[in-house]
């Protein structure tokens, strides 16, 4: 059974484009031009991954991706003419899972389409008789029911910061470059775009640290990458 798609962009043209890419590579493609109707489809049918433009009538991007992740954890990919990094960080801030300036290559986005279906459709798709828990001073991480808690409360996690967040903690004391855990995380090579991981880095800070200025999980190296101390 192909993948369902729905792509939200109210620029036809560049709409018909990525629905043709996405089609010839099996899937299965909606269109919606208006963001508050994209935003209702989106919420009320099945869909596997959405494509969102930024910049819609009726409900902006921002606002979609916010109130679409308030219910479903289905890979987001944000797509804008913004190149400013403040939209690309309010973006996976708000928990899209990538985002693509304009102009894109139509191939680059199937392949990241493909990467993101492969990685969220393991991730619920793995089952096993037990959770499995990672516990490291007051972080508990049940990589079974995707759930952290910090000295007992409970955080909210999107996908990749869980996911991000997952692989350091399993590999503790190992230096990662940005380029390293984007490839890891996004299954894909970064293309000159790792500020993706930075945000993600952040973002997991801001839940588990006590003091984000000095982080006692996940260490800066300086001029190398991120390391998960324990």
């Amino acid at each position: 059974m192909s993948s369902r798609i729905l792509i939200i962009e109210d620029e036809t043209s560049i709409a018909e484009l990525e629905k043709d890419y996405l089609e010839l590579s099996g899937f299965e493609v909606e269109l919606e031009e208006q963001g508050d109707v994209g935003l209702e489809r989106a919420l009320n049918e099945d869909f596997d991954l959405l494509i969102l433009d930024l910049m819609l009538p009726g409900m902006d991007g921002f606002e979609i991706c916010k109130r679409f992740r308030e219910v479903k954890n289905t890979p987001i990919i944000m797509i804008s003419a913004k190149k400013d990094d403040i939209d690309k960080i309010r973006g996976l801030g708000l928990g899209a899972d990538d985002y693509m300036t304009k102009p894109f290559s139509p191939s680059e986005m199937v392949a990241r389409v493909k990467a993101h279906l492969a990685r969220y459709e393991r991730l619920i798709g793995s089952g096993s008789p037990e959770n499995e828990i990672i516990e490291i001073r007051g972080l508990k991480i049940d990589k079974t029911a995707r759930r952290v808690w910090v000295n007992g409360e409970e955080k909210n996690f999107t996908t990749k910061e869980f996911d991000l967040l997952t692989f350091l903690a399993q590999n503790p004391n190992h230096v990662y470059t940005k380029e390293e855990l984007f490839r890891e995380i996004w299954d894909m090579d970064s293309i000159g775009d790792i500020a993706t991981v930075t945000v993600h880095i952040k973002k997991i800070r801001e839940k588990i640290e006590f003091n984000t200025a000095k982080p006692q999980y996940i260490e800066t190296i300086w001029g190398v990458g991120y390391r998960f101390k324990v």
